[in-house]
């Protein structure tokens, strides 16, 4: 049996236990008889993950769900062949459910044919669909689940005493989650998600990304106070809420308005 190196009690964050990256953040959850992941990553590292766990001395008969943040390509590619091998149900969003059944390799991005990117993306059936305000027991653990929309429809954070499994809302250097159209994110819903982080009594951030981080208004703030700004920018496209300069410039063409050069 591997020492276990817990991050809090009972959190392991198995690319630190490991000591090597999987890609994204994996969050095993201890709750005595039974355990539950956070992610599962992709299916090229899935052996080394179960291996790791088998290690730690985890019965992989006692997981309790195998539970998806959201239904990005990197986080979800061996949902399906975890939850054949461990024959764990799995738990995700509605909204993230509808394209991991689908095997959507578009809102996943599986699939980004201009950057020559094509993956896999195995449909998986959810088990358990999460909605917000739901609780998820865990041995003696009671997990809380929120939706925060923003990064994609179905992005879920999760409470656990005085952390929070941020998932791609919020990282330590105030970057977020990529906001794209073909994605289904949402600029307000993002803001509105990442003030609720921010307001919130949670001590600790658990994100899918980077190191855990302890809670900073002036981070959150400062990629609040940016989206704000995205929602009005050409740069976001679709994404956006109102483009000021085009507004400006229909109203200049409808009353005959020259451009002042």
């Amino acid at each position: 049996m591997l020492h276990r190196k817990y991050l809090f009690p009972n959190v392991i964050e198995l690319n630190l236990q490991a000591g090597e990256s999987f890609g994204v953040n994996l969050y095993l959850l201890d709750g005595g008889g039974e355990w539950a992941l956070i992610d599962v990553g992709q299916e090229d590292t899935l052996d080394d993950v179960i291996d790791l766990i088998r290690k730690l001395d985890f019965p992989l008969s006692k997981c309790k769900m195998l539970i998806a943040t959201h239904a990005d390509v990197d986080h979800v590619q061996g949902l399906d062949a975890a939850r054949d091998r461990l024959k764990a149900k799995t738990g995700a969003h509605p909204d993230a459910a509808k394209a991991l059944e689908a095997g959507d390799t578009v809102q996943t991005y599986a699939r980004i044919t201009a950057q020559n990117i094509d993956m896999p993306m195995p449909t998986c059936k959810i088990d358990v669909k999460l909605n917000e305000g739901d609780e998820i027991k865990i041995g003696k653990l009671k997990l809380k689940v929120w939706h925060t929309p923003g990064h994609t429809p179905g992005q879920l954070s999760f409470k656990l005493g005085n952390l929070l499994f941020s998932g791609d809302n919020i990282y330590k250097d105030a970057c977020v989650g990529a906001i794209d159209a073909h994605h289904g994110s949402h600029l307000p819903s993002f803001i509105s998600s990442l003030q609720r982080i921010r307001d919130d009594d949670a001590e600790f951030l658990l994100p899918s990304h980077g190191p855990v981080f302890r809670k900073d208004p002036a981070i959150l703030q400062n990629a609040i106070d940016r989206l704000t700004k995205y929602q009005h920018m050409a740069d976001f496209g679709t994404c956006l809420v109102s483009w000021p300069l085009e507004e400006e410039w229909k109203r200049d063409i409808l009353t005959g308005k020259m451009p002042e050069l």
